[in-house]
């Protein structure tokens, strides 16, 4: 049942109750909602459901009287008994009206106040037994019930007034009433109160108690009312305030206009209007781009933050949203072009022809996250120049080296001054497309302090799971980066956090051998130094042997990089001479390399040399640079049993000099000395190069062979280098790094390598050149590492054991 939203505050809405009509014990029973029928009420009720209707029809064929009670939850269509209030009021049916579409509407004037003793029937209506409620009659009005009565008139005045509804009429009637139970009746059911506070109203039956309970529930109304008038006053005065400012711009304007005087704020808001309109983005995006520039639009064109709005606008419109390159999915073109810009990288390149292969049987194939691990030189960012180059997209290169502050990635938030997105949104801006190439150089050299830790910010960006939903502080909006060819280099991975590693897919890449830096000087390294130093091919000739002999003799490194500035000061040199008149050709010789270069830096002669005395060994360590030799040397001097470590070496390199150390005491008898030997010496091992920090389990084995030759006055045999860690029984432990360490033997013209037997599946690694040229011995115990060394005479256990080598494997 729905009921009008008006309730009658007229004098004629109060009538007497008629002395003559006497009230049954039983009458039917209505249930009304959200609203509290009071004493000499008369009010208009819409009657819908049907038990209601049939209690109505029955009232009208009796005596038309109704009592009407009020549900605790107006929610229900089909209140039980439990659902209602007990006291309600007996109501005398005054007209009533049929609406069309079958409900009644009728006007019923509350008589008297009574409380449901007991329920006769439910159906088809309530039929009910009630007990009328008689009042007390106040017999003198007191000072202080008329102060009291004063304090409600004047109260409810005061709440019509801040509500703006104030109507002499009302007050008048009110003014007149001088029952305080009828001026807390009229008051009551005007009050907007909840329908737990009327009903208290209602049950109260003390006339005078009844009009103390209005008068607090008038005080707290009063206080709210007191607040909601004020609120609605600032807004009223903001709202006036605005309109103003509105009003006095648009005047301007059109004094501007009529001056010939030309709006360029008005044009430029247009102009990025029909921009955003223009621009494919999602529909987030373009939803807050549009509440930004209505903003803008109020906003004073010289007000400071109309400058961060404009700024933030324009990078909505900036951002390649949509905006995508079209990928060259021809394997064969793609192949072409990586062959052509760089010479070998055979799984490097058929990892990207997979990925373009994937990509063209299925477009919606995520991009992947590379990491290229390797020596400085190798080509680790042309390389990326070059991918991007075969799939047809752009590129950009973001160097990570000593970047500390997360906001680098993240961006700044808008609340800072000259704040901006992070440097991977920057970058997507400049190449205006959501699916380049995008070179992360350095990722092993991140730091973090009080700013933030980039690395963390990274997990979002070159997460696949994650990046299609990058948020950027200054954005705060999702951006897809789910298109994005993420690439990263570094020269090592275990400075990587965890985190962030297994996330990358890592691919490494090893250095050169020399025929692969041989081509790759006369394919790309030598034109290109030809062409920036302003000669012509005409002007050099540089024969093979010469080109070696530089190779060898100037640069000594897993990378091309000095190489290329070796040949880059040749060019310079003949550069010189053809701008002083000379017409060439001039040709490189041995001689004029000298003059040119200077003396030799490197002879890889003086390392197999340097074997040649007791005590010396040389092992193989892998660095950030690429593999390089490691000179052990050892010394026994009379003494108290020291171990004496020189050549700032690493923890865990001094950790492997004493279990060598372990290691040769257990065997002293193989050494032929007795066990308080080692109590009368002092063993010096030193690492040349002392200012070289030095670290690596991998001179385990070298440290143990130097120790034997020490004590024993034998010298390693010649040509040959080693790798592998040791334990104290003797066991010899797999490496990392194997393909580099056997490059760096090779400069230096060490033919045999020595390698723990678990690291014969990386030989397949290895180039079939490299290992036509150098001779791997395969070992599993430190035994079979001395009698290659020191000879097979040397030690005693283990003489069964036949060692053997792997050569062209």
């Amino acid at each position: 049942m729905e009921f009008d939203d008006t309730l009658s505050n007229s004098m004629d809405d109060f009538g007497e109750n008629p002395k003559d009509l006497e009230i049954p014990e039983s009458v039917p029973m209505m249930a009304v909602r959200d609203v509290v029928v009071f004493n000499y009420m008369i009010i208009p009720l819409f009657v819908g459901r049907p038990g209601s209707v049939e209690a109505v029809n029955e009232a009208i064929n009796g005596n038309k009287l109704l009592m009407l009670v009020t549900q605790k939850d107006a929610t229900k269509d089909v209140p039980e008994p439990d659902d209602l209030y007990k006291v309600g009021m007996v109501s005398m049916i005054m007209r009533t009206l049929k609406l069309p579409d079958g409900r009644l509407k009728v006007l019923v004037q509350a008589l008297s106040k009574a409380e449901i003793k007991k329920v006769l029937q439910k159906e088809p209506y309530y039929q009910v037994e009630i007990d009328l409620v008689e009042e007390p009659e106040v017999e003198e009005i007191s000072v202080e019930i008329e102060a009291l009565m004063r304090t409600v008139r004047e109260q409810t005045e005061k709440i019509m007034s801040l509500r703006g509804i104030l109507s002499s009429d009302l007050m008048m009637i009110i003014n007149n009433i001088e029952e305080p139970g009828r001026l807390a009746d009229l008051v009551g059911s005007n009050l907007r109160l909840k329908i737990s506070e009327s009903q208290k109203i209602l049950e109260t039956i003390d006339p005078i108690a009844r009009l103390r309970l209005v008068a607090d529930l008038l005080n707290k109304e009063l206080e709210v009312s007191t607040v909601q008038a004020k609120i609605q006053s600032d807004a009223k005065e903001e709202m006036s305030k605005t309109q103003r400012e509105y009003f006095l711009r648009e005047q301007m304007q059109a004094l501007k206009r009529e001056l010939g005087d030309e709006d360029s704020y008005s044009q430029e808001i247009e102009d990025l209007r029909a921009s955003l309109k223009k621009k494919k983005m999602p529909k987030y995006a373009k939803k807050e781009a549009k509440k930004q520039l209505k903003r803008l639009e109020m906003m004073h064109p010289d007000a400071s933050e109309a400058t961060i709005v404009r700024t933030y606008i324009d990078w909505f419109l900036d951002l390649p949203w949509k905006d995508s390159t079209k990928d060259c999915l021809d394997l064969k073109v793609a192949a072409e072009v990586l062959d052509k810009d760089h010479y070998g990288l055979d799984k490097i390149k058929e990892r990207i022809l997979e990925y373009l292969a994937v990509r063209k049987l299925n477009d919606k194939t995520k991009g992947p996250i590379i990491c290229f691990a390797g020596p400085p030189g190798v080509g680790k960012t042309s390389l990326g120049q070059a991918i991007a180059k075969a799939m047809n997209r752009k590129f950009y290169r973001l160097s990570l080296g000593g970047m500390r502050d997360e906001a680098e990635i993240r961006g700044h938030r808008r609340t800072y001054i000259g704040s901006m997105p992070g440097r991977i949104l920057q970058g997507l801006k400049n190449v205006k497309a959501n699916n380049p190439v995008f070179m992360m150089d350095e990722i092993d050299k991140i730091g973090d302090d009080y700013r933030g830790d980039p690395s963390s910010a990274l997990l979002e960006v070159l997460d696949p799971e994650q990046n299609s939903s990058f948020s950027d502080h200054y954005m705060n909006l999702p951006f897809d980066l789910s298109k994005v060819m993420f690439i990263t280099t570094a020269n090592r991975t275990d400075t990587i956090p965890g985190p962030l590693l297994d996330r990358m897919e890592v691919i490494q890449l090893s250095g050169y051998t020399l025929e692969e830096k041989m081509a790759i000087a006369k394919r790309y390294l030598l034109p290109r130094q030809i062409a920036e130093n302003g000669i012509r091919n005409s002007h050099i000739r540089l024969n093979d042997a010469i080109l070696e002999d530089i190779i060898r003799s100037y640069t000594r490194e897993a990378g091309v990089r000095n190489l290329e500035r070796a040949l880059g000061k040749v060019c310079r040199k003949i550069a010189r001479k053809v701008a002083e008149g000379g017409k060439g050709p001039y040709a490189v010789s041995a001689n004029t390399l000298i003059r040119y270069l200077g003396p030799p830096k490197y002879l890889p002669e003086n390392e197999v040399d340097a074997v040649g005395q007791p005590g010396v060994a040389i092992g193989l360590a892998w660095t950030e640079v690429g593999g390089e030799l490691l000179h052990i040397e050892t010394s026994i001097l009379p003494g108290k049993g020291k171990l004496i470590l020189t050549g700032q070496l690493g923890d865990v390199m001094k950790e492997s000099a004493q279990a060598a150390l372990s290691y040769c005491r257990s065997r002293n008898t193989d050494l032929r000395v007795e066990p308080k030997y080692f109590d009368e010496i002092d063993i010096h091992i030193h690492v040349p190069a002392g200012a070289i920090p030095k670290d690596g389990p991998s001179a385990g084995i070298t440290m143990t062979t130097a120790l034997f030759s020490a004590i024993l006055g034998k010298s390693v045999s010649k040509n040959f280098t080693m790798t592998g860690e040791v334990t104290l029984r003797g066991r010899v432990l797999p490496i990392g790094g194997l393909k580099d360490k056997a490059l760096a033997a090779l400069r230096a013209g060490l033919s045999k390598i020595i390698i723990p037997d678990e690291n014969k599946k990386d030989l397949v690694e290895i180039p079939e050149e490299l290992r036509k040229k150098i001779t791997f011995y395969p070992v599993k115990h430190m035994d079979e590492v001395i009698r290659l060394t020191l000879g097979s005479e040397t030690v005693t256990a283990g003489k069964k054991k036949k060692v053997s080598s792997t050569k062209n494997k």
